[in-house]
């Protein structure tokens, strides 16, 4: 299976969308929306911004693999 790096994330503040590109080894717990900076953090029960907010989840996610470790 072929890792995907980019992901639309979606601002749930103000609904802004940025297409940003995710570590391969790494969470992302924090991340500030570009248009409104709007801080965002995880859902409860998510590794990171972009399993939340994000069209695609985080690389280890994709491959079944604990995020934080």
């Amino acid at each position: 299976m072929e890792t995907i790096l980019e992901s639309l994330i979606t601002c749930p503040h103000c609904q802004h969308t940025s297409k940003e590109r995710m570590p391969e080894n790494a969470c992302t717990y924090f991340y500030t929306c570009t248009h409104c900076g709007q801080l965002l953090k995880p859902k409860p029960g998510d590794c990171c911004v972009f399993c939340s907010y994000g069209s695609v989840p985080c690389p280890p996610v994709q491959h079944d693999k604990n995020c934080c470790g």
